[in-house]
């Protein structure tokens, strides 16, 4: 996966009663089931999606209910919203009511982020919701440094919170925060598709644009939280110099990729990498560390053919690796990669269903199902 996202939220509990600072668990399970995924009404790059936008685009309102009851069924409660609005070159469209692009013509579902939210809410799931694609989505470093995108993402934050922020799912009391606790409030979460590379060290302008967004968030609601999961993780340094970016960085959650997915790491060498960043975040002592793993495979090269399921042996020892150093896995990305068996909402590869009954499988074996 390469795309950055920046997610902004408000966490609260009915177990903590008082304002707590993030905090690590003191003993980390050595295997973490995968608590959530990214999640797209179609995928941004075509030859990525040949096995999923040609069937999603059609979907109905039964069947992206569908879809989410899968997710909740393996054991996921956050969906992390790729994209509330989708830009080209040449056309974009938009998933809820708004002016500021056209709705898709071609799809079934007539108002497809309000029948997610309901679903979420049917399932007590969690949704960071996007606020991107304001700009073309292969512009990413353009559209995190230009004006008019971001104004643009800032009207569409306030229309979405209008619209939406009435549900559960979006607005909410965490029960059990595992590992952030705020005061006891309730909870209102967003997404920022646009992506950055950490080379070396966040860019500058990467941590000004997320305080921008981070600020605008907290004028339209003082509780609003952030998320972010970059790249680059397989080539950042985390010195003291990156652990002073990490306190100056106004996010909350950071889920970097492990960037196996896109054949720039190994799972041998993954576990290393999640160390380090867990000491710079614990010496940060700000955001949470969370990961977003990459479930999927290339069917051919890399960025320019279809997402398919990964071994199951390979997923096995992602997780193996990233547990011990993460707060929750994340992952890129359910839709497209696995399909419940027997769904109604089929979409993806055909080896989906039989990778969904091998991680299921794989659960149970672990004990953690």
């Amino acid at each position: 996966m390469q795309f950055f996202t920046l997610s902004i939220a408000f966490f609260a509990s009915s177990i903590y009663n008082v304002c707590i600072t993030i905090h690590r668990k003191e003993v980390y399970a050595m295997f973490k089931k995968i608590t959530g995924s990214w999640f797209e009404f179609t995928h941004h790059n075509i030859p990525e999606g040949k096995y999923l936008n040609p069937v999603c685009r059609h979907f109905s309102d039964e069947q992206w209910e569908a879809k989410i009851a899968e997710m909740a069924h393996i054991g996921m409660k956050y969906l992390v919203l790729t994209c509330s609005a989708l830009a080209y070159e040449d056309k974009a469209e938009i998933y809820f009511d708004s002016d500021i692009y056209p709705a898709p013509v071609d799809f079934a579902c007539k108002n497809p982020m309000e029948v997610m939210f309901c679903a979420a809410d049917k399932y007590d799931m969690k949704i960071f919701v996007s606020v991107g694609f304001y700009g073309p989505w292969t512009h990413s470093y353009e559209n995190m440094t230009s004006e008019t995108v971001k104004e643009t993402a800032f009207g569409a934050m306030k229309r979405m919170y209008e619209l939406f922020g009435k549900h559960p799912s979006f607005l909410y009391p965490i029960d059990q925060p595992p590992y952030i606790a705020v005061e006891a409030k309730p909870a209102f979460l967003w997404n920022y598709p646009d992506e950055t590379c950490i080379d070396g060290h966040y860019d500058e302008n990467f941590i000004k644009y997320c305080n921008a967004y981070s600020a605008h968030s907290h004028e339209i609601d003082p509780r609003l939280k952030t998320l972010i999961a970059p790249y680059g993780t397989c080539i950042l340094k985390a010195d003291d110099h990156f652990v002073d970016q990490l306190k100056r960085l106004d996010v909350d959650i950071v889920a970097y990729q492990d960037e196996i997915g896109v054949r720039k790491a190994t799972t041998e060498q993954t576990g290393g990498f999640f160390k380090a960043l867990r000491e710079a975040h614990d010496k940060a002592g700000r955001s949470a560390l969370w990961a977003d793993m990459e479930l999927f495979e290339f069917e051919g090269d890399v960025y320019h053919s279809a997402l398919i399921p990964a071994a199951i042996e390979r997923l096995e020892k992602q997780i193996e690796a990233i547990s011990p150093y993460v707060d929750e896995i994340l992952t890129y990305e359910y839709i497209g990669i696995m399909n419940e068996p027997g769904t109604i909402a089929y979409a993806g590869h055909p080896d989906s269903v039989d990778y969904y009954r091998q991680y299921e499988k794989l659960l149970k074996a672990k004990g953690v199902r």
